[in-house]
């Protein structure tokens, strides 16, 4: 019992303190929609770039991969602006599958520039303030400290979002925008600075939790595939538009991807050796996409959303 209640404590620690992370790369995802009812498949690339970012921080100028957050941020915030004032606002004058189709086309440029640039060899950062450090919590649960710091930043990146949505001027003209744009215009809210606005912070979010992640995660030119992936789920289940939604979809995630973990727990405790599959863990992100799968069919809305 005792074995089984320490590996059921970390695979739900892991998981959280993930889940974290994900719901920070999904609330850039859901900014979007929420604001402009359009879907950014180039998402995972902006979380490519604030890892590269980060990276070169810590190795070219030599400074702490902390450091690289904030430039992260800046560089996401301006990438979201360019895509905006460059892509997406023509894109927005054609139909729905101009759109999928152009943020797409941007997801292919924006991943081959990197291959370009960067190369297709993954690299890491390994030194810093916090890397390879860790320290025990409790009976033998031991917990990396980047990955602390990351959910514990990520946290306090959805309080800031929340303030600023809920408390701000510029978070109620965001509101506005999303719920009428044209009646927005009409009151004289900058609808196309609002528009602006928000791929600038859905760039922000997601470069700096592309930061933050590449303390413990290396980076590639592909690696984004997997987090848009992520990002989808998370958005669908915490409803397209809801920040909170974001946040508990995001530890609900990174609990679904610990199944395998769990599993493992669940047969130490009942003796049974041979119903510990280690192929299971190959397969830990198919929880996802399931759970992505039946929410998009019996609740399209996802638990918060009030975005159709």
């Amino acid at each position: 019992m005792d074995a089984f209640l320490l590996q059921m404590a970390k695979a739900i620690t892991a998981g959280l303190l993930m889940g974290l992370v994900f719901g920070l790369v999904a609330l850039g995802l859901t900014i979007i929609f929420g604001v402009m009812d359009i879907v950014n498949f180039a998402h995972g690339e902006f979380l490519m770039i604030g890892m590269y970012a980060g990276l070169l921080t810590a190795t070219v100028f030599g400074l702490d991969p902390l450091f690289g957050l904030p430039v992260a941020a800046v560089v996401g915030f301006a990438l979201g602006i360019a895509c905006y004032y460059g892509l997406v606002r023509f894109l927005l004058r054609g139909p729905m599958v101009a759109q999928l189709f152009g943020t797409f086309g941007l997801m292919l440029f924006l991943r081959n520039v990197a291959l370009l640039i960067m190369g297709a060899d993954p690299q890491s950062v390994h030194s810093g303030l916090l890397v390879g450090k860790s320290f025990v919590l409790g009976p033998g649960i031991v917990i990396e400290v980047t990955k602390l710091a990351a959910g514990g930043l990520s946290l306090l990146a959805f309080g800031f979002m929340w303030w600023v949505m809920k408390r701000t001027k510029i978070g109620k003209a965001l509101t506005a925008t999303a719920l009428d744009a044209q009646a927005a215009r009409y009151m004289g809210i900058p609808t196309e600075r609002m528009n602006s606005l928000a791929w600038g912070l859905g760039g922000a979010t997601v470069g700096m939790a592309g930061a933050l992640l590449l303390n413990f995660w290396p980076v590639e030119p592909n690696v984004g595939l997997l987090f848009t992936m992520i990002a989808f789920a998370t958005v669908a289940l915490g409803g397209f538009g809801s920040i909170s939604g974001a946040a508990v979809a995001g530890l609900i995630v990174g609990l679904l991807i610990n199944i395998p973990s769990m599993w493992d727990a669940f047969s130490m405790l009942i003796g049974g050796d041979r119903l510990q599959v280690g192929l299971l863990h190959q397969f830990k992100y198919s929880f996802v996409y399931a759970a992505y799968f039946l929410i998009m069919v019996f609740r399209p809305r996802g638990l918060f959303g009030w975005k159709h």
